[in-house]
């Protein structure tokens, strides 16, 4: 079985057109702009050029593109005749060469509570995507358990009330303007008394200043430390793949202000900057976990490289 078609069997069902689908703008962006430029005679120079322009127009930022540029040439360089196959392949392996392998995996508890903290700013989809995990996690057979720790979002603990309530999972949640630290000492409580497995905090997505950014999610990491042991075991950034340069800029101020150990990127369905994905991992360090490609709760997805990869250059391929 040849490289393509070990890739592609990695897409089946209902998940094969759900994963398509999903990149579709960013398939436009890069795949068949690509393809276009490697129809029949292909100028190297030329070639390298358009890939330049194509990797900044979806995002991936000056910096990773001109190191995916670099060693695409340098690849290239190896062959004497060029086709649209050779194209796909070297770009694949050089893409996921440079986002490299994920080495924080997701941290489970096994003596009490997992706590995942989601932090991110006001718009990442941030309380949508916690009903989603809690969904993810309860179709695992999980006991999960959501914390409305958004207290200063006018509605936000009204909507994650609502998704637990249809999602039927478990839910602390305070008053409007409530320090939100005091919220999550409930729900570490909560969780500890009623058996929780995952205990999913929701926190405000305030973006004023880094010292308040830092002073208030480092006291949130502190009092979850206290209350469960090793808490928060999973600090995930929200970031809504739209934002572009400008999520990567939020991913950085985030990572000082807490160490973050994996990324759920949002949106990706209705962009055509999935670069991101690559220049997040690339400049931030830190893998992305998950995807949502939707609205509903089951529009969460597991981040599978080889998938994405496939699923933005898929035009590529067509050639034999």
């Amino acid at each position: 079985m040849g490289f393509l078609e070990n890739i592609k069997n990695k897409l089946t069902g209902k998940d094969q057109k759900r994963y398509l689908s999903g990149f579709a703008n960013t398939n436009k962006a890069i795949g068949q702009r690509l393809k276009v430029i490697t129809t029949g005679n292909i100028d190297r120079d030329t070639f390298i050029e358009e890939l330049m322009i194509t990797l900044l127009e979806a995002d991936l930022g000056y910096k990773t593109a001109q190191k995916i540029v670099d060693r695409v040439q340098e690849e290239v360089n190896k062959y004497y005749v060029l086709n649209q196959k050779d194209i796909f392949k070297i770009l694949h392996e050089c893409l996921k060469e440079i986002y490299g392998k994920d080495e924080k995996e997701i941290v489970y508890n096994e003596d009490g509570p997992t706590v995942i903290l989601l932090v991110g700013v006001n718009g990442s989809g941030k309380t949508s995507t916690a009903a989603k995990l809690a969904n993810y996690f309860k179709n695992m057979g999980k006991r999960v358990c959501l914390v409305a720790g958004d207290t200063f979002r006018a509605g936000a603990i009204e909507q994650l009330d609502k998704w637990a309530k249809q999602l039927d999972v478990e839910i602390v949640k305070g008053v409007e303007n409530r320090d939100p630290s005091s919220v999550l000492v409930d729900g570490c409580r909560y969780a500890k008394e009623h058996d929780i497995d995952i205990l999913i905090c929701d926190t405000a997505g305030r973006l004023q200043n880094k010292i308040s950014l830092m002073n208030e999610l480092a006291k949130m990491k502190k009092v979850v430390s206290r209350e469960i042991d090793g808490a928060p075991h999973n600090t995930w950034l929200v970031l809504d793949a739209n934002t572009g340069q400008n999520g990567l800029s939020q991913g950085l101020l985030f990572n000082e202000a807490t160490d973050l150990s994996g990324i759920i990127l949002t949106k990706m369905d209705g962009t055509s900057k999935g670069g991101i994905v690559i220049a997040v991992k690339d400049l931030i360090g830190v893998p992305v976990y998950f995807i949502t490609l939707g609205e509903t709760k089951e529009d969460l997805r597991l981040f599978d490289l080889d998938l994405y990869l496939y699923s933005i250059i898929e035009d590529l391929s067509d050639e034999s």
